[in-house]
């Protein structure tokens, strides 16, 4: 009977092998086996720090021959400086449960403790953890746990509950091809994509910074409606000579990990975005700096060479981000399910709440309350854990930040 043939009363053997790891284990090992006969079933190789545990589930060897097989396994591992163990069963693995997702768990550090309570919480779901991998230890710890046996959505509200007590952040996706299709990634700008609020550079200049940092911060929290409040705000600014744009732009602060992030998306094919309630005067700038797909913000009004204390055209607020959020998706060619938002701010939910996946970044609490998970590291290529990226590949991207 061959392997995609095997049923649960068919006798199979899985065979260990574990010691230090070094090229050739694998081949010699299935090299060994060759000689029998059998079908793999299954194969799983693990190695940490230098440390291999290599197993293969394979069909029962021939009649008579099972003795033999277990000897020559046990002494080539012997030649090899290693241990093997071979145990007798039935069948292939378990069938794993319906509901399939991946839950990301990212630490700094990631603790004993931490972990022991996420995976029980996912057993008290009535999930079972199929596989545990790691996807990096810098900037953070990330490991991702492939959860089987419960709905995504009651794995999601339980792991946020235990990730806020731990102070560990976790996302829990569905499983599926659709991780690594085509998707759309968009951001806020201001203290998202970069460390400063655009329109306090501007008033800096205009010195009123002050007085436009307390209106900022009142409607980030949502204590403002932000329209106004960004009317009230650019009043301030008229008479600025428009040479301030070109000073602003380069006065703005990537957020450490902003390269790395949209380099590595590029590099894997997503498509990147940005959405802003500041103005379009620098997010042009940025999308052309980072070789974005997408921008929106609102527009400082110029009019013989001094801002107007006005805005022109179409006014990108709350509602407006997840209106372009959807107009992206659409241009695209992504469903809106496989676009990932990312923001910090009250007026950033609207599109938290619209995507497939919504990243809260280092974002007020009545953010991280409402969107699907959160990252509270200062690096924000962090994201890409979230979306199954490994640290390797971001190396291979070749993207580190200046």
């Amino acid at each position: 009977m061959s392997a995609s043939q095997t049923s649960s009363d068919v006798p199979t053997l899985l065979v260990k092998i574990f010691g230090k790891d070094r090229p050739g284990i694998t081949a010699g090992l299935f090299d060994t086996l060759a000689a029998y006969s059998v079908d793999v079933v299954d194969i799983e190789q693990v190695v940490t720090r230098g440390r291999i545990v290599l197993c293969a589930l394979v069909s029962e060897p021939p009649a008579g021959q099972e003795g033999d097989l277990r000897a020559t396994v046990h002494g080539w591992a012997e030649s090899m400086k290693m241990q093997a163990e071979i145990i007798s069963g039935l069948g292939d693995n378990r069938p794993r449960g319906l509901g399939r997702s991946h839950v990301t768990v990212l630490g700094h550090p990631l603790t004993a403790e931490s972990t022991a309570r996420i995976a029980a919480r996912i057993t008290a779901t009535g999930g079972n953890i199929d596989r545990i991998f790691r996807l990096a230890k810098y900037p953070v710890t990330a490991v991702e746990f492939a959860v089987s046996g419960t709905e995504t959505e009651t794995l999601r509200t339980a792991l946020v509950t235990e990730s806020v007590a731990l102070g560990v952040d976790v996302a829990v996706v569905a499983a599926g091809l659709h991780r690594r299709a085509q998707r759309l990634v968009v951001m806020d700008v201001d203290s998202t994509l970069i460390q400063d609020e655009v329109i306090e550079l501007f008033a800096a200049h205009a010195g009123c910074e002050k007085e436009v940092a307390e209106v900022t911060e009142a409607a980030m929290r949502g204590e403002l409606d932000f329209e106004q409040s960004l009317h009230a705000r650019v009043a301030l600014l008229e008479g600025l000579d428009a040479s301030v744009v070109e000073k602003v732009r380069n006065e703005v602060r990537l957020t450490p990990g902003a390269r790395t992030l949209t380099r590595t998306l590029k590099r894997l094919g997503f498509q990147v975005g940005v959405v802003s309630g500041g103005f379009t005067q620098v997010t042009d700038d940025l999308k052309e700096r980072l070789g974005l797909d997408f921008a929106q913000a609102n527009t400082l009004e110029i009019v013989d060479g001094k801002l107007t204390g006005k805005v022109v055209g179409e006014i990108v607020d709350r509602a407006g981000k997840a209106r372009l959020l959807r107009r992206f998706a659409a241009e695209a060619g992504v469903p809106l399910a496989q676009t990932v938002a990312i923001g910090d701010g009250a007026n950033d939910l609207d599109m938290l709440n619209a995507a497939g996946l919504g990243v809260a970044f280092n974002a007020k609490p009545v953010v991280r309350e409402a969107a699907h998970t959160a990252v509270n590291f200062p690096f924000l290529d962090t994201v890409l854990y979230l979306l199954g990226v490994t640290r390797e590949e971001v190396e291979a991207a070749d993207t580190h930040d200046e």
